[in-house]
């Protein structure tokens, strides 16, 4: 099961939904990703509640004035099957610097802008504008 690919569609689909929040289930990779997403604008913010079993993860979509979702497009580009891993001066620039990409990288999920300043590599997990 592809956790990170099922909380970038839910997000996705929330959003061309219009909803104002979606619930789903925690986890750090998802709560590391949802905070670049709020770093970079992408959402409002987050929350994670816990329960008996792994958490509940709240996210918070954020819209423009004209009512559209501030993700434009979501693409997963590592999944389980295929592994993408780059190193930190081939990390791709997205829409000229006005997207992001997400990688997984010793020190933690951070935006690819992050991880070229700290010449870090990693997995690329998704790229988002």
């Amino acid at each position: 099961m592809d956790m990170i690919g099922q909380f970038l569609t839910m997000v996705r689909n929330a959003g061309d939904a219009r909803h104002e929040k979606v619930d789903l289930p925690a986890s750090k990779m998802r709560a590391g990703i949802a905070q670049i997403l709020v770093e970079e604008g992408y959402i409002r913010s987050f929350k994670i509640a816990k329960d008996s079993k792994q958490g509940i993860m709240r996210v918070y979509l954020k819209y423009d004035e004209q009512g559209n979702h501030a993700i434009s497009n979501v693409r997963r580009v590592s999944t389980p099957g295929r592994r993408v891993y780059v190193q930190s001066d081939e990390i791709p620039v997205i829409r000229s610097g006005l997207g992001v990409s997400v990688l997984s990288t010793s020190k933690g999920v951070m935006s690819g802008k992050n991880a070229t300043e700290n010449k870090l590599g990693g997995e690329l997990l998704c790229t988002i504008w």
